[in-house]
Protein backbone atom coordinates (compact mmCIF):
# COMPACT_ATOMS: atom_id res chain seq x y z
CA UNK A 1 0.00 0.00 0.00
CA UNK A 2 2.63 2.25 0.94
CA UNK A 3 4.46 1.79 -2.50
CA UNK A 4 1.52 2.76 -4.53
CA UNK A 5 0.81 5.70 -2.37
CA UNK A 6 4.55 6.61 -3.24
CA UNK A 7 3.75 6.23 -7.00
CA UNK A 8 1.43 7.94 -7.02
CA UNK A 9 2.92 10.87 -5.29
CA UNK A 10 6.05 10.88 -7.94
CA UNK A 11 3.56 10.82 -10.63
CA UNK A 12 1.53 13.53 -9.56
CA UNK A 13 5.07 15.75 -9.14
CA UNK A 14 6.31 14.61 -12.42
CA UNK A 15 2.68 15.72 -13.78
CA UNK A 16 3.41 19.21 -11.73
CA UNK A 17 6.87 19.38 -13.23
CA UNK A 18 5.77 18.86 -17.00
CA UNK A 19 2.78 21.10 -16.67
CA UNK A 20 5.24 23.89 -15.52
CA UNK A 21 7.34 22.71 -17.72
CA UNK A 22 5.22 23.43 -20.67
CA UNK A 23 3.69 26.95 -19.20
CA UNK A 24 7.04 28.46 -18.81
CA UNK A 25 8.50 27.03 -22.25
CA UNK A 26 4.75 28.06 -24.22
CA UNK A 27 5.58 31.65 -23.20
CA UNK A 28 9.07 31.39 -24.30
CA UNK A 29 8.30 29.84 -27.69
CA UNK A 30 5.30 32.70 -28.00
CA UNK A 31 8.12 35.35 -27.23
CA UNK A 32 10.14 34.27 -29.84
CA UNK A 33 7.63 33.86 -32.45
CA UNK A 34 6.83 37.28 -32.14
CA UNK A 35 10.41 38.15 -32.63
CA UNK A 36 10.54 35.93 -35.34
CA UNK A 37 7.67 37.43 -37.54
CA UNK A 38 8.57 41.01 -36.76
CA UNK A 39 12.52 39.79 -38.37
CA UNK A 40 10.49 38.28 -41.02
CA UNK A 41 8.51 41.32 -41.70
CA UNK A 42 11.43 43.99 -41.55
CA UNK A 43 14.30 41.80 -43.12
CA UNK A 44 10.96 41.95 -46.28
CA UNK A 45 10.76 45.65 -45.70
CA UNK A 46 14.48 46.11 -45.83
CA UNK A 47 15.42 44.50 -49.23
CA UNK A 48 12.35 46.51 -50.68
CA UNK A 49 13.88 49.99 -49.18
CA UNK A 50 17.07 48.63 -50.18
CA UNK A 51 16.16 47.97 -53.98
CA UNK A 52 14.76 51.68 -54.26
CA UNK A 53 17.84 52.91 -52.55
CA UNK A 54 19.97 51.47 -55.59
CA UNK A 55 17.56 53.21 -58.32
CA UNK A 56 18.06 56.27 -56.08
CA UNK A 57 22.20 56.07 -55.95
CA UNK A 58 21.81 54.94 -60.13
CA UNK A 59 20.14 58.47 -60.10
CA UNK A 60 22.40 60.15 -57.85
CA UNK A 61 25.50 59.20 -60.46
CA UNK A 62 23.81 60.28 -63.47
CA UNK A 63 22.92 63.49 -61.95
CA UNK A 64 26.67 63.70 -60.53
CA UNK A 65 28.29 62.78 -63.82
CA UNK A 66 25.71 65.43 -66.02
CA UNK A 67 27.11 68.33 -63.41
CA UNK A 68 31.17 67.55 -63.61
CA UNK A 69 30.65 67.19 -67.35
CA UNK A 70 29.49 70.04 -67.63
CA UNK A 71 32.67 71.80 -65.61
CA UNK A 72 35.12 69.79 -67.64
CA UNK A 73 35.83 67.40 -65.56
CA UNK A 74 35.93 63.18 -66.48
CA UNK A 75 33.15 61.58 -65.13
CA UNK A 76 35.15 57.36 -65.57
CA UNK A 77 35.00 57.21 -61.39
CA UNK A 78 32.30 58.04 -60.94
CA UNK A 79 29.57 54.72 -60.86
CA UNK A 80 27.87 52.22 -59.12
CA UNK A 81 28.01 48.31 -58.35
CA UNK A 82 25.95 46.24 -56.66
CA UNK A 83 25.74 42.14 -55.98
CA UNK A 84 22.96 40.05 -57.75
CA UNK A 85 21.19 39.57 -54.45
CA UNK A 86 21.24 43.21 -53.37
CA UNK A 87 22.54 43.24 -50.12
CA UNK A 88 25.43 45.20 -51.15
CA UNK A 89 26.18 48.06 -53.30
CA UNK A 90 28.94 50.63 -53.84
CA UNK A 91 28.89 54.13 -55.35
CA UNK A 92 32.17 55.77 -56.16
CA UNK A 93 32.08 59.51 -56.56
CA UNK A 94 35.90 60.62 -58.09
CA UNK A 95 38.23 60.08 -54.80
CA UNK A 96 34.99 58.75 -52.41
CA UNK A 97 33.99 55.42 -52.18
CA UNK A 98 30.47 54.44 -50.16
CA UNK A 99 29.04 51.44 -49.74
CA UNK A 100 24.93 50.78 -48.57
CA UNK A 101 24.65 46.77 -47.05
CA UNK A 102 21.69 44.84 -45.35
CA UNK A 103 24.37 42.29 -44.67
CA UNK A 104 24.07 42.67 -41.10
CA UNK A 105 20.50 40.85 -40.21
CA UNK A 106 21.90 37.67 -39.46
CA UNK A 107 19.02 37.50 -36.89
CA UNK A 108 16.49 39.24 -34.95
CA UNK A 109 17.61 42.46 -33.51
CA UNK A 110 16.08 45.83 -32.06
CA UNK A 111 17.42 49.50 -31.91
CA UNK A 112 17.85 50.36 -28.36
CA UNK A 113 16.30 53.66 -27.46
CA UNK A 114 17.21 56.09 -24.66
CA UNK A 115 13.18 57.00 -24.18
CA UNK A 116 11.11 54.62 -25.79
CA UNK A 117 10.93 51.06 -26.02
CA UNK A 118 13.68 49.00 -28.35
CA UNK A 119 12.08 48.60 -31.95
CA UNK A 120 12.96 45.34 -33.65
CA UNK A 121 14.15 46.45 -37.29
CA UNK A 122 16.10 45.38 -39.78
CA UNK A 123 19.22 47.58 -40.40
CA UNK A 124 20.75 49.41 -43.60
CA UNK A 125 24.46 50.18 -43.10
CA UNK A 126 26.26 53.10 -44.96
CA UNK A 127 30.28 52.22 -44.95
CA UNK A 128 32.96 54.68 -45.68
CA UNK A 129 35.09 52.85 -48.09
CA UNK A 130 34.28 49.51 -50.64
CA UNK A 131 32.17 46.84 -48.64
CA UNK A 132 33.92 43.94 -50.94
CA UNK A 133 37.27 45.10 -50.65
CA UNK A 134 37.32 45.74 -46.75
CA UNK A 135 35.90 42.14 -45.87
CA UNK A 136 37.31 40.09 -48.44
CA UNK A 137 38.66 37.01 -47.57
CA UNK A 138 36.79 37.24 -44.00
CA UNK A 139 34.09 34.85 -43.50
CA UNK A 140 33.98 35.27 -39.93
CA UNK A 141 30.61 36.89 -38.68
CA UNK A 142 31.99 38.60 -36.04
CA UNK A 143 35.02 39.96 -37.55
CA UNK A 144 32.91 41.62 -40.73
CA UNK A 145 30.74 43.59 -37.84
CA UNK A 146 33.64 44.38 -36.09
CA UNK A 147 35.37 46.15 -39.63
CA UNK A 148 31.78 47.20 -40.35
CA UNK A 149 31.22 49.32 -37.26
CA UNK A 150 34.51 50.60 -37.34
CA UNK A 151 34.01 51.96 -40.71
CA UNK A 152 29.70 53.25 -40.39
CA UNK A 153 28.78 56.92 -41.67
CA UNK A 154 25.04 55.90 -40.36
CA UNK A 155 22.26 53.27 -40.20
CA UNK A 156 19.09 53.35 -41.60
CA UNK A 157 16.60 51.31 -39.03
CA UNK A 158 13.55 49.68 -41.07
CA UNK A 159 10.01 48.21 -38.67
CA UNK A 160 8.26 45.24 -38.84
CA UNK A 161 5.00 48.19 -39.59
CA UNK A 162 5.38 49.59 -42.44
CA UNK A 163 3.13 52.53 -41.39
CA UNK A 164 6.30 53.14 -38.80
CA UNK A 165 8.68 55.36 -39.62
CA UNK A 166 12.23 54.26 -40.06
CA UNK A 167 15.22 55.94 -37.74
CA UNK A 168 18.16 56.98 -38.98
CA UNK A 169 20.80 57.79 -36.91
CA UNK A 170 24.32 59.30 -37.90
CA UNK A 171 27.29 57.79 -36.21
CA UNK A 172 29.03 61.31 -34.95
CA UNK A 173 25.66 62.41 -33.83
CA UNK A 174 25.75 60.05 -31.27
CA UNK A 175 22.16 58.94 -29.84
CA UNK A 176 20.21 61.25 -31.92
CA UNK A 177 17.20 59.57 -33.63
CA UNK A 178 16.13 61.18 -37.32
CA UNK A 179 12.28 59.89 -38.35
CA UNK A 180 11.66 59.11 -41.80
CA UNK A 181 8.43 58.15 -43.44
CA UNK A 182 9.29 54.56 -46.04
CA UNK A 183 8.07 56.92 -48.89
CA UNK A 184 11.02 58.64 -48.28
CA UNK A 185 13.39 56.84 -46.61
CA UNK A 186 15.66 55.44 -49.13
CA UNK A 187 16.29 58.77 -51.49
CA UNK A 188 16.88 60.56 -47.93
CA UNK A 189 19.35 58.42 -46.26
CA UNK A 190 21.55 58.08 -49.55
CA UNK A 191 21.54 61.62 -49.91
CA UNK A 192 22.64 62.53 -46.51
CA UNK A 193 25.02 60.04 -46.16
CA UNK A 194 26.24 61.13 -49.55
CA UNK A 195 26.37 65.09 -48.27
CA UNK A 196 27.89 63.89 -44.98
CA UNK A 197 30.85 62.11 -47.07
CA UNK A 198 31.35 64.28 -49.83
CA UNK A 199 30.24 67.64 -47.99
CA UNK A 200 33.57 67.41 -46.07
CA UNK A 201 37.23 66.27 -47.13
CA UNK A 202 40.51 65.23 -45.93
CA UNK A 203 43.42 66.71 -44.53
CA UNK A 204 47.25 65.78 -45.14
CA UNK A 205 47.49 63.44 -42.63
CA UNK A 206 49.06 64.05 -39.09
CA UNK A 207 48.47 62.74 -35.93
CA UNK A 208 44.58 62.21 -35.34
CA UNK A 209 43.83 65.14 -38.32
CA UNK A 210 42.72 62.95 -41.21
CA UNK A 211 39.03 64.79 -41.87
CA UNK A 212 36.89 67.98 -42.31
CA UNK A 213 33.57 69.35 -43.12
CA UNK A 214 33.32 72.33 -44.66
Amino acid sequence: MSKSYESFNNSETSFRKSTLIQERIGLVSTHMYKQFLDYQHATLNTAEIFVEMIDNLKAIADSLKQSFASRGVTTQNIYVDYDKDKTVVVINILWHTISFTTRCNYEPQALFRESAPPMFSGRIMAINGNYNELTENIASRNQIMEILLDKEVASLYVPADKTQNSIFKIRHLSNREFFLNNTDASREFVLKVIETICGGGLYHEEGSRKSFNI
